[in-house]
C-alpha cells in the first residue's frame, strides 16, 4: 500500500503526526473486546452534525471530486491518496493538517439499518485481541471509539498509538473515519480535523452493491487546459495541480482494521 500526495495548502510540518505513548499514557480503560452492543444508552445518542449526501448538495464548486468522497479543501491542509498498487485501487483518503490526520472511507451499506454497530464492536475487539484498548465514548459525530493501538518503537519498546474510530450511518452509505495524531487526544487540535467530517460529502451512486463494500475512489479530474499546457511545456514548472500527483509518497502511517 503506498499514497500518493495530491495537493497542499499551506506548509507541511517534517514531524511525524502520529505520537507515541507508553502503556501509561491516560487514554481510558480497556474493554474486554467482548460485544458492545449492552450500552444501549450509549447506542441511543444523537450525532449533533453529519457528512452530507449528494443529494443535499446543489453547488458543489467548492470540492474536490474524488468519486464517493468530495472533500472541501481549507488552509493547512494536505490530501493524500491510498493507493492499492496490486489491485490499482484508491482505497481511502487522508486529510493532514499540521499535527493530525484523518482517513476517510465510505462503504455501501443496507437501506434500512446501519452497520456502525457492528462495525465498532469488531473493531473493537480486534485492538483488544492484540493488546490494545478500546473504549466507546460520545462525541459530536454519535457513538466512537477512543482506541490506543500498540505498535513497535524505534527502540523496539511497545509503544501505543492514539487513534480515535468515528462512524457515521448516511443513506444506503457508511463512512468511516479515523483520526489520529494530537486530534486524538487533543479536543483544540480535533475541531480542524472535525470540519473535514462535517462538510465532506458522499456520493453513493446508484448501482447496487452489497454491504461493507468500499465505495470507488478516483483521482480528480484534470482540467483539459492545464493538461495541456503541462504536455507543451514539461521543461516549466508544473501547476501544483499536477505536480502534487506526482512522485509517490508516503502518508501518514493508519493502521486499518476490519
Amino acid at each position: 500500500m503506498r499514497d500518493v500526495g495530491l495537493f497542499s495548502r499551506g506548509k507541511s510540518k517534517d514531524q511525524p503526526i502520529d505520537d507515541a505513548v507508553d502503556g501509561d499514557g491516560q487514554m481510558g480503560d480497556a474493554t474486554d473486546g467482548g460485544d458492545l452492543d449492552d450500552q444501549d444508552a450509549s447506542d441511543a445518542a444523537t450525532p449533533t452534525s453529519r457528512p452530507f449526501d449528494r443529494s443535499e448538495i446543489e453547488d458543489d464548486s467548492d470540492y474536490l471530486n474524488l468519486g464517493a468522497i468530495w472533500l472541501r479543501g481549507s488552509p493547512g491542509m494536505e490530501l493524500r491518496l491510498e493507493v492499492n498498487e496490486q489491485e490499482q485501487q484508491i482505497t481511502g483518503v487522508t486529510a493532514v493538517i499540521g499535527d493530525s490526520a484523518v482517513q476517510l472511507q465510505a462503504f455501501a451499506a443496507p437501506r434500512t439499518e446501519g452497520v456502525w454497530i457492528d462495525i465498532r464492536n469488531e473493531i473493537a475487539a480486534s485492538i483488544v485481541d492484540s493488546g490494545g484498548t478500546a473504549e466507546v465514548v460520545t462525541g459530536e459525530f454519535g457513538e466512537e471509539l477512543l482506541t490506543r493501538m500498540p505498535q513497535a518503537g524505534p527502540d523496539g519498546r511497545t509503544v501505543f498509538m492514539p487513534a480515535r474510530f468515528v462512524g457515521i450511518d448516511g443513506p444506503r452509505w457508511f463512512l468511516r473515519a479515523v483520526v489520529s495524531g494530537r486530534a486524538a487526544i487533543e479536543p483544540e487540535a480535533a475541531e480542524a480535523v472535525h470540519d473535514v467530517i462535517r462538510t465532506t460529502v458522499i456520493d453513493r451512486g446508484g448501482d447496487a452493491m452489497p454491504p461493507r463494500e468500499l465505495l470507488p475512489l478516483r483521482l480528480p479530474e484534470v482540467p483539459a487546459d492545464e493538461a495541456a499546457q503541462a504536455a507543451e511545456a514539461p521543461s516549466e514548472p508544473e501547476s501544483p495541480q499536477l505536480a502534487d500527483l506526482n512522485p509517490f509518497e508516503r502518508g501518514p502511517e493508519i493502521t486499518e482494521v476490519r
